[in-house]
């Protein structure tokens, strides 16, 4: 925190999300899709959540969405191991 401020993921203090920490969580979003895409899996719905971007810290969330079960077993086979401390 910055003199009281919430501070967001990238470091702009600011008591509402700058343009900056929003425009970091849509490019993040972005990088997202482009990873799925490159694995043949789609989320229609993921996106920056609206709601979140105009309250106060901490930063926007990314709503995941809903997908149909074939698309949640092939991301599970993609994330096997990857739990449990390592990140």
């Amino acid at each position: 925190m910055v003199e009281g401020n919430p501070v967001t993921a990238n470091g702009a203090a600011g008591k509402r999300h700058s343009a900056e920490c929003v425009g970091e969580a849509e490019e993040t979003v972005e990088q997202l899709r482009a990873a799925l895409r490159g694995a043949g899996i789609t989320l229609p719905s993921l996106r920056v959540d609206p709601l979140m971007i105009g309250r106060e810290a901490p930063c926007p969330l990314v709503e995941l969405g809903r997908c149909s079960v074939e698309t949640a077993a092939r991301l599970a086979v993609l994330l096997p191991g990857r739990g449990e401390g390592q990140w």
